[in-house]
């Protein structure tokens, strides 16, 4: 059934002493996972967002009235509630517990260094922040060790499963759990991470498990619940916990509708948008509710929307002078945008280097190497915060705060004013340095936005400095970690730095937090490389409209300076995980290219009435998660041949235009020949049986005149595939629909099939519920009993495939496939010519970019 070409190419790729490009590697299936490319690795499987049409589905469309579309319509609405409701209670319980830990922590160590500082024994001070700190994130470590993938933010995981990429354990109950509670206690470690990024991950997993009502980690949890299992669902509901979770994190349900949008969801809908909004709207309400509440015992006042809350910028009243910004500031915050996107890149390349060093001598290490590698950032970040305060800070006069022209007055004031840290100071003065480290991450961020003239530009500069190196550093080690927070800290302090020089030196009138607000968007912008939605999270969550535009032309400008150098750090780290994302769209040249030069031809099929052996055999021996339903068609062929209406009044057509499976293989192993690499040459030169044709003869017209053997069954203990020719290979086959392999499994496992003497009616019928019991896990073959089973009983496949797939013609350009691909969510899309023959199928493998260049590279050559 399937032509033995890819393992022929593994087994003549062996030869040593020939080095292989990143294309060949790509067209062969191997990956390099060297310094310079890492390619898609082939193990992610695509979401299947496309409706299986089959006759199990039409039966419930059948049985489907108004009053029972309502109740389903109205189920989805609650259930996108509860994803709101319960993503603003996990913001809740992780800030409540960061700030108990983190003030606990701070109370300790400022106590113990306000009385060290008169006696001499700070070392003791230093001992106490490094036990504790450690210890935090020694738990937060183990949790990683516990499951793996809730380290990190879980943002590239995310934007995977919502680009359509199956990431196993991604959207686990036990990874939720590991991802909480791992993330409150790696920022209250110190660590230089931040808490919004694994809430967009924490949503996602709750948006994903609580439609399902049942849990694979935790087996008695296990509710019987019919509706939304399936892949189009279940994303569905994780768009609109990632939104919930950016709601919850920064306060903007808008922001977060954007987030969802723009960084992964490939279908998008006017019924998905409002749900979206209405979850994030949910999440932002309740964690404002709740966190307003216990803050300020006033229940119902809405006054602390997000985690993250950047106060009101506003001018002093009665200063007639003060501007938040002007026409002339615009030319310095592009210039800061190109700042910012050249940090960024600069971030970015440094973290993508630490993060290849890590594959390479730490992951295959033993895990608990891991813990020590979080436990060493822990201790050098523990060592500069405690050193950098005691030796770099400056000790400056308190009285210069009293002149605040850039925060709101009133409680501001005292709220800054009471964070500040007069660590190794005396004489009613403070230090700079430790009031930016000595506090949470939010509450420095508010500091330079709201406090003015309290930090030199030596202060700033260092401080810019150690939290750049330490905050690369620290992404990417085992431990929970968002890159939002220290990245707004780092440029808040740069854009500080610039409002002082231009104060100080040039004596401008400018308002300072304005300053810091277009640095920290601008760094942020040059490592996310996000523009629409982070341009209205930061508007929400400065609550001032008129920052939309400073806003938006920095975060474009840091955008494209930094993508000259190279991605954003979510798609750097998507890529080293090997993941084969598709972007919005194809470049231009790749439509030299159709979907017959990049499909694969070597097709896995299986027969509307198949053998039980035949398919144990099939799922036993392959990996595909999809088979072509099909039937020779060798008297259609002949009749097609002899004199076909349509095809017979235009011989040109006939000859040129009807690819096949067989002559597509033999113009690719004639290309493999005039490849570079004499192993690619060796793949058709040495395994590919080829009779010589005169030059012009039509391959369709020299297949039918060979004699067909009948096509044999597939038993386990034969290969017949090695014996065959090519045009045995690749006969003509018309088809019919698609079957899953989980499809396939479960009509195995549960009985469903007809005697040889019997008619295919007597064969028992599953129901749709029946059918997605088992979602997501669906039982594998080799969990299936043979002993229960007659190997020569037939199943009858055609009422459970999808008999309407989207098909593409050979002939369609690359930029039309890849949109079909895409925009409709599929897994699976095969190609079938004009008279209806199946010659390839198309997978997410085939589109990526990494692909398409391999095959473009060799259609030149071809050429």
């Amino acid at each position: 059934m399937a032509c033995c070409g890819g393992c022929l190419c593994c087994q003549c790729c062996c030869n040593e002493g020939e080095t292989r490009t990143p294309e060949e590697l790509t067209i062969l299936g191997e990956t390099r996972e060297d310094d310079d490319e890492i390619l898609p690795r082939k193990d992610y499987e695509s979401l299947d967002y496309d409706r299986c049409i089959n006759e199990p589905f039409l039966e419930v469309l059948e049985g489907l009235d108004n009053k029972k579309a309502r109740k389903y319509e109205a189920i989805k609405w609650i259930l996108v509630f509860a994803i709101g409701v319960s993503t603003g209670l996990t913001g809740l319980f992780v800030d409540f517990f960061v700030r108990l830990f983190t003030q606990l922590k701070f109370s300790v160590v400022g106590q113990s260094v306000e009385e060290c500082s008169e006696n001499g024994c700070l070392a003791l001070s230093l001992l106490e922040l490094l036990a504790l700190n450690m210890m935090f994130v020694f738990i937060s470590s183990v949790l990683v060790l516990i499951e793996p993938v809730a380290a990190g933010s879980g943002i590239p995981e995310i934007k995977s499963y919502l680009n359509g990429v199956k990431v196993p354990g991604i959207v686990r109950l036990r990874t939720y759990i590991c991802k909480v509670t791992g993330v409150l206690f790696a920022v209250a470690g110190g660590l230089f991470v931040g808490k919004e990024g694994p809430m967009i991950h924490s949503g996602a997993i709750v948006g994903a498990g609580l439609p399902q009502f049942q849990s694979i980690t935790f087996k008695k949890i296990r509710f019987h619940f019919p509706y939304f299992r399936s892949d189009r669902d279940k994303r569905d509901f994780v768009s609109a916990g990632a939104a919930a979770g950016v709601a919850a994190a920064f306060g903007a349900p808008i922001g977060g509708t954007l987030f969802s949008l723009e960084e992964g969801s490939s279908f998008w809908n006017q019924a998905l948008t409002w749900k979206v909004l209405f979850c994030s709207m949910s999440a932002t309400f309740t964690l404002n509710f709740f966190r307003s509440g216990i803050n300020f015992s006033k229940w119902g006042s809405f006054q602390l929307p997000g985690l993250l809350n950047f106060g009101e910028f506003k001018c002093p009243d009665g200063d007639k002078a003060c501007h938040l910004w002007t026409a002339v500031d615009l030319a310095f915050f592009v210039l800061m945008g190109v700042a910012g996107g050249l940090l960024g890149a600069l971030f970015n390349c440094i973290n993508k280097r630490l993060a290849k060093y890590r594959m390479r001598n730490v992951h295959p290490k033993a895990r608990f190497i891991r813990v020590l590698e979080s436990l060493l950032v822990c201790m050098v970040t523990t060592l500069v915060i405690f050193m950098s305060s005691m030796t770099l800070g400056e000790c400056r006069d308190l009285v210069s705060n009293v002149n605040n022209n850039t925060s709101t007055q009133g409680s501001v004031n005292e709220e800054v004013n009471s964070t500040i840290r007069r660590f190794f100071c005396y004489n009613n003065t403070y230090n700079d340095m430790a009031t930016l480290f000595f506090n949470p991450q939010e509450v420095a961020i508010h500091q330079l936005f709201h406090q003015n003239a309290t930090f030199s530009p030596v202060t700033l500069s260092l401080f810019f400095v150690l939290y750049f190196f330490l905050s690369c550093w620290t992404y990417g080690v085992s431990v929970p970690s968002g890159l939002f927070v220290p990245s707004l800290l780092c440029g808040a302090s740069l854009g500080r730095l610039v409002a002082n020089v231009l104060k100080i030196n040039f004596h401008m009138q400018i308002y300072s937090g304005t300053f810091a607000l277009i640095g920290a968007a601008a760094f942020l912008g040059g490592v996310v490389r996000m523009t629409i939605s982070l341009t209205v999270i930061l508007i929400e969550s400065t609550n001032e409209i008129t920052y939309g535009l400073p806003i938006m032309i920095t975060l474009m400008v840091a955008k494209w300076t930094g993508d000259f150098f190279n991605k954003g750090i979510y798609d750097i780290h998507i890529h080293l995980k090997g993941v084969p994302l598709l972007e919005w769209e194809t470049e231009v040249e790749m439509d030299k290219l159709t979907a017959s030069d990049i499909m694969e031809p070597n097709l896995t099929y299986v027969y509307p009435h198949t053998r039980i052996q035949s398919l144990v055999s099939i799922l036993r021996t392959t990996v595909y998660h999809a088979f072509p339903v099909v039937t020779e068609n060798r008297d259609n062929e002949k009749e097609f041949m002899k004199g076909n209406i349509l095809i017979s009044n235009n011989i040109k057509f006939k000859k040129t235009s009807v690819l096949t499976r067989a002559g597509e293989q033999r113009r690719r192993c004639q290309s493999m020949k005039s490849y570079p690499s004499s192993e690619l040459r060796n793949v058709c030169d040495e395994h590919v049986v080829v009779e010589p044709t005169e030059e012009g003869q039509d391959i369709l017209q020299q297949m039918l005149e060979r004699r067909h053997a009948p096509y044999p069954n597939l038993y386990p203990d034969q290969s017949p595939s090695e014996e065959w020719t090519m045009e045995e290979r690749f006969r003509p086959l018309t088809f019919h629909g698609l079957i899953l392999r989980s499809q396939l499994v479960n009509l195995l496992i549960r009985g469903v099939c007809y005697a040889e003497n019997q008619s295919s009616a007597s064969q028992p019928r599953l129901s749709h519920s029946e059918m997605t019991e088992d979602y997501p896990r669906f039982p594998d073959i080799h969990d299936l009993d043979l002993a229960l089973l007659n190997p020569r009983m037939i199943v009858d496949v055609t009422p459970y495939m999808n008999p309407c797939p989207y098909t593409v013609s050979p002939n369609t350009h690359v930029s039309q496939v890849f949109n079909l691909f895409r925009t409709m969510g599929l897994r699976h899309l095969p190609v079938v010519n004009a008279v209806g023959e199946i010659v390839g199928i198309i997978t997410r493998h085939n589109l990526t970019h990494e692909f398409l260049v391999a095959k473009l590279r060799q259609h030149y050559i071809t050429i």
